[in-house]
């Protein structure tokens, strides 16, 4: 093992100017995280240097085997913090060999929504923050939890420490640092309020950049918990009961809500969401049913409501911005499950471009 370990460890670049590049691609569930890889001449600096690669879309559910071709734009680079080096990860997105994006391709409308004069002059900030439970492999059971049984109830788990009480840092705290390696713009981490249950931040990110590192970000601790031996689960709700549910909270503010004056600008946005609330529902992600029940920190699903520093509100604003008078606020009705690509195009497109009639 030892000397599979060295092997793995090796140092590149100090034989070869070659580089390896690992393709990451979203498949056909919407939630499966697909990559490969091949070898480059030399190292890169821009997408625009790695060429088009393809992939057989009929092995995931994203085309038919009489025509399986899908072609991967290389969109974003990101360091590789497994191989490290000059080796690095590039997350695409997916076309028709005749350049048209798959359904499944949601980056695409993310970045026309982006790219539009009224979204660009705004400067969209996102803060994302990413829930996840950690599975034993074999039970699909949370990690620290009996087999079959339940650990004591809510209470000396969120932001805890200790053996009784926090279980997979080791997990949490390999995905942090690899993400920073990365350059993922990750900026925190915390033991969530059900044991096994962890949450990870990236942000503050402008535009489609967001949903790049949260996809990049969520591919590495797929990795590392393959090398754990443990299972990622991004289920809004893994487990019924008196248990809270995983979200995605996503934090969002404009160069407006920025500067002064701002406030006002907030609750307008905030205004336009709860008009277009079951539209925005719609888009936040699979069971999210299940965990927006108007317990455990979340607002009913029908419902929607914002308040200052209310957790069990649809939208929450927080305390200093209310203060200052300018700030953000934070959408709390995602999923964990979500696309961000969706999610944040959602949100700038109802908040900027969308004039209710």
């Amino acid at each position: 093992m030892s000397l599979l370990t060295d092997l793995i460890n090796l140092n590149l670049t100090e034989h070869t100017e070659k580089i390896i590049v690992e393709y990451i691609w979203i498949g056909g569930s919407g939630l499966d995280i697909r990559s490969k890889a091949r070898t480059l001449s030399g190292p890169v600096t821009d997408p625009s240097q790695i060429p088009k690669w393809n992939y057989d879309g009929s092995s995931t559910g994203q085309a038919p085997g009489k025509d399986s071709e899908v072609i991967l734009y290389p969109q974003a680079i990101f360091k590789d913090p497994f191989r490290r080096g000059n080796n690095i990860l590039v997350i695409c997105d997916c076309y028709t060999p005749a350049g048209e994006p798959i359904p499944t391709n949601k980056r695409y409308n993310a970045a026309k929504i982006f790219s539009h004069p009224d979204v660009v002059a705004e400067e969209p900030w996102y803060g994302i923050e990413q829930e996840y439970t950690l599975l034993q492999k074999d039970v699909n059971w949370p990690i620290g939890w009996p087999v079959g049984g339940y650990p004591g109830p809510q209470g000396p788990y969120y932001c805890s420490a200790g053996a009784d009480k926090s279980f997979g840092r080791d997990v949490v705290d390999a995905h942090y640092k690899a993400c920073l390696y990365a350059g993922i713009n990750i900026s925190g981490i915390n033991g969530e309020v059900m044991p096994g249950q962890w949450e990870f931040q990236v942000g503050p990110s402008v535009g489609i950049s967001a949903g790049d590192q949260l996809w990049v970000a969520r591919y590495i601790l797929e990795r590392i918990t393959e090398i754990a031996g443990v299972v990622l689960s991004l289920d809004p709700k893994p487990i019924q009961g008196d248990w809270n549910g995983a979200g995605a909270h996503t934090n969002y503010s404009t160069k407006s809500m920025r500067e002064e004056g701002g406030y006002d600008i907030i609750k307008k946005a905030i205004e336009k969401l709860g008009l277009r609330h079951k539209e925005h529902i719609a888009s936040y992600g699979e069971g999210n049913e299940r965990r927006l029940t108007g317990r455990h920190e979340t607002a009913d699903i029908n419902t929607f409501s914002w308040g200052v520093a209310n957790r069990g509100a649809s939208v929450r604003v927080g305390r200093d911005t209310e203060k200052n008078g300018k700030g953000y606020f934070e959408d709390r009705r995602p999923a964990s499950n979500m696309d961000p690509y969706v999610v944040t195009s959602k949100i700038a497109e109802t908040t900027i471009i969308w004039k209710p009639k």
